[in-house]
């Protein structure tokens, strides 16, 4: 009896020392998911701007890097509950709609600073 009392305290201690590591583990996990997404989005950003730049010479790659925004965004929104992040990567999406929207209307240079400062937000956020 003595035997597996001891053993339950050892099993319940080494829980409660793990436990928190799980959590900081999966923290930091999600911290390096937030800034490689954060990058992608970046990159996906600056691809914007070089597409709108070359609108008239290719108007599908302004579409493809809006695309690629989205599909960035909509992986870091599922991958956080955190409401600074959330509320940075909203932001971000009503920027990218408006641009979309714009080039639909037949607006070859659509203003994209609002897509740049909103993904400078989300980079912000993400930073550790």
């Amino acid at each position: 009896m003595r035997r597996s009392r001891r053993a339950l305290v050892l099993a319940t201690a080494t829980a409660v020392i793990a436990l928190p590591a799980a959590v900081g583990c999966s923290a930091v996990s999600k911290a390096l998911d937030c800034v490689q997404t954060a990058d992608a989005i970046a990159s996906s950003v600056d691809d914007l701007g070089r597409a709108v730049s070359n609108a008239t010479d290719n108007p599908a790659q302004a579409d493809q890097a809006l695309n690629d925004i989205d599909t960035n965004l909509s992986s870091l929104k599922n991958k956080t509950d955190n409401a600074d992040l959330s509320k940075a990567v909203d932001n971000l999406n009503k920027a990218v709609g408006n641009v979309r929207s714009a080039i639909k209307n037949g607006d070859s240079t659509p203003d994209i600073s609002p897509v740049k400062d909103a993904a400078k937000e989300v980079g912000k956020v993400c930073t550790p």
